[in-house]
């Protein structure tokens, strides 16, 4: 643990939630990762990988805004904060469900409670959410973890023997970045290691989730070759 204050500190878990809502998704039926396309609306984004219809796959690896609010919206509340509490996830708060809090973005395709909005989570309780979802206690299902864990994966570290899975998340107010995320877990021959990596405003300084993403690798990697 490095900073403990910011380590505990809640914070809007942004594009990480996309772990969140797909375990939703994929556990409660609501699509399966071999037909899960939706169509894309037309309207043009600022990232063109968004600028078509996808599926499941292609929308978290580009980690599309727009598939997930369908896919949040199509959860529901209801089944949202039954399955948040559940997983005990931050201050569970989806009250903004429409993230009218979001300053930075207005447009409904492209916010919500998850971004920059009500639910707020700290690097700890990631932490802890990674291994009620993925550690030996998880009570979902094979098929739920496996789909997650493809979309999931990512560059590992040096070490042949370990998989590395992930995702990122960032978000800004009046268009600077103040949330930077990288969270997932790691498979070793001797079980998981479960990681948090965020990066709060620090005006000057390189702060973003590629970033993130680049302090959590390194760490791992050196931590698994002592």
């Amino acid at each position: 643990m490095y900073h403990k204050d910011l380590v505990l500190t809640r914070r809007s878990p942004c594009s990480t939630f996309k772990i969140i809502s797909s375990l939703i998704a994929l556990e409660n039926g609501i699509f399966e990762p071999e037909d899960s396309t939706r169509t894309w609306s037309g309207e043009i984004f600022w990232n063109e990988d968004w600028n078509k219809d996808l599926d499941f796959n292609e929308a978290f690896r580009t980690s599309c805004v727009w598939y997930f609010r369908q896919v949040i919206d199509h959860i529901g509340k209801e089944m949202m904060q039954k399955e948040l509490e559940k997983l005990q996830y931050g201050n569970c708060d989806i009250s903004d469900w429409e993230g009218q809090l979001n300053t930075n973005n207005n447009n409904r395709s492209l916010t919500g409670f998850w971004l920059e909005s009500s639910l707020l989570i700290s690097p700890n309780e990631q932490v802890d959410v990674m291994e009620r979802i993925f550690g030996d206690a998880s009570d979902y299902s094979e098929e739920t973890l496996q789909a997650l864990k493809d979309v999931m994966l990512v560059s590992a570290p040096e070490q042949p023997d370990i998989s590395l899975y992930g995702k990122t998340g960032m978000g800004k107010a009046e268009g600077i970045v103040v949330d930077a995320w990288f969270t997932g877990f790691a498979e070793t021959a001797d079980g998981n290691l479960y990681y948090c990596v965020y990066l709060g405003r620090t005006d000057g300084m390189n702060v973003s989730s590629s970033a993130a993403k680049e302090i959590a690798i390194q760490i791992l990697s050196d931590y698994c070759g002592q």
